[in-house]
C-alpha cells in the first residue's frame, strides 16, 4: 500500500547502534520513539560491529534508554567471529581473544574455551576493547605469526562516543597486520557474517531485511552484499559529501529513524531533475536550489526530510553520469550538508 509505513514493507529490521540509536551514552533524537513503533509492525533486531560488550550489556543500555528488548535481539560482531569459528573448530578448541568482555563472552557461548597463551591458540579473535594493551597486541601477533587462524571482529578505523570519534578496532588490527604480514578474515559489517546471523535470529531471509545505519562504507555497503535494502540516516558520522564519493548505494535516506513510520519516498527522475510524487518537491542538477510546489526556493528552506531523500537520489544519479555527473554531485552534496548540517534534531516530524 503506499501509505503504509516503510517498515511494514519488510520481514524486519536490523539496526546499527552507535550514531543510529545512541551516541555515547545518550539516545539519538527520536530514535527510542521510533523504534517503538516500529517494533509493533516487524521484528527488530541490533547488530553492532563494537564486540567490546556482551548483548547483555547492549540491551540493558537499551532498556535504560526506553527501548523493550530482550538480550537475543542484539547481534554483536564477536558473537558472528565466535559462530564461524566454532563452525571450523572442534568443541572446545583454545581462542585467544583481543578485545572488551564481549569477544572473551561469545567465544565461551560458542562451545570453545580461550586461552591468553599463543602456543595453545588454535584461533585469534580480534575485537576493540577499551583496555587492549600492547601487550594483547603482542600475544595476537606471536600466535597469528605461528598459523592460528584470525578473525576480526571489524575493521572500522573510528568509533563513535559522547566526545567524539576514537580510534576503532581496525587501527588494532592493522597493528597484528603489520607485525605479521597476515590478512584476518573480517565478520562484522561491510561483510556478510555479521547481517546473516542477524537474519537468522528474525528468522528471516537476508534479501527481505531493512538495514538502517549511519556509516556507508560499514553499515549501507553491508546491506548490499546480503542482498537488502537499507536506510541511511544522517545522525552518525556520514553526510553527502561522503556518498559523493562513495560506491555505496542507499535504498532510503533520512535524517532520523522516523522515516521507519513515514510512507516510502516515491522518487522519479526527469533528465536533470529529481521529483518526489505527491510532494511538489524537485530538486534540480545545477545548483542548491529547489524548487516546492514549482516555487524556488533556496535548500535550506525546503523541509529536512524531503530534501534528504530527494537529494540522495540526485547525487546518486549524478555520480552515475561520468565524471561531469561525479563533478555536479559533489557539489549538490557539499550543498545539501551545508545546509542539513547532518539533518536538524528538531525537524518536525514528516
Amino acid at each position: 500500500m503506499a501509505d503504509e509505513p516503510l517498515v511494514a514493507a519488510y520481514e524486519g529490521v536490523v539496526c546499527d547502534l552507535d550514531g543510529v540509536v545512541y551516541r555515547g551514552s545518550e539516545a539519538i533524537p527520536y530514535a527510542v520513539s521510533a523504534l517503538t513503533e516500529a517494533a509493533r509492525h516487524r521484528p527488530l533486531c541490533f547488530a553492532t560491529n563494537n564486540a567490546s560488550r556482551t548483548p547483555a550489556e547492549v540491551a540493558a543500555q537499551l532498556r535504560e534508554l526506553g527501548l523493550t528488548v530482550d538480550d537475543a535481539a542484539v547481534v554483536t560482531s564477536a558473537q558472528a567471529g565466535a559462530a564461524l569459528l566454532a563452525s571450523e573448530l572442534p568443541s572446545g578448541a583454545a581462542v585467544l581473544t583481543v578485545g572488551g568482555p564481549g569477544v572473551a563472552a561469545a567465544v565461551l557461548a560458542a562451545g570453545l574455551t580461550t586461552t591468553s597463551d599463543p602456543d595453545q591458540a588454535r584461533a585469534v579473535l580480534q575485537g576493540w576493547g577499551r583496555e587492549v594493551r600492547v601487550d594483547d597486541l603482542a600475544r595476537a601477533s606471536i600466535a597469528v605469526a605461528r598459523g592460528a587462524r584470525w578473525v576480526a571482529t571489524n575493521t572500522d578505523r573510528t568509533l563513535p562516543t559522547a566526545h567524539g570519534l576514537v580510534p576503532g578496532n581496525g587501527t588494532l588490527v592493522a597493528a597484528v597486520a603489520e607485525a605479521t604480514g597476515a590478512t584476518p578474515e573480517v565478520v562484522g559489517k561491510p561483510h556478510p557474517p555479521l547481517y546473516r546471523v542477524a537474519a537468522e535470529r528474525l528468522g528471516a531471509a537476508a534479501n527481505g531485511l531493512l538495514a538502517v545505519g549511519d556509516r556507508l562504507d560499514t553499515d549501507i555497503v553491508g546491506a548490499s552484499a546480503v542482498g537488502a535494502d537499507s536506510l541511511w540516516v544522517l545522525t552518525g558520522v556520514d553526510g553527502f559529501t561522503h556518498l559523493a564519493r562513495s560506491t555505496a548505494r542507499p535504498t532510503y535516506a533520512a535524517c532520523d529513524l522516523r522515516a521507519l513510520l513515514a510512507p516510502r519516498p516515491d522518487v522519479v527522475r526527469n533528465g536533470r531533475t529529481w521529483t518526489w510524487a505527491g510532494t511538489g518537491l524537485t530538486l534540480e542538477a545545477g545548483g542548491p536550489r529547489g524548487l516546492a510546489d514549482g516555487i524556488p526556493m533556496d535548500l535550506g528552506d525546503i523541509h529536512a526530510n524531503r530534501l534528504v531523500a530527494v537529494g540522495l537520489a540526485a547525487v546518486l544519479g549524478l555520480r552515475d553520469d561520468g565524471e561531469v555527473g561525479k563533478r555536479g554531485a559533489a557539489v549538490l552534496a557539499e550543498a545539501l550538508d551545508g545546509v542539513l548540517m547532518h539533518c536538524r534534531p528538531d525537524a518536525p516530524a514528516q
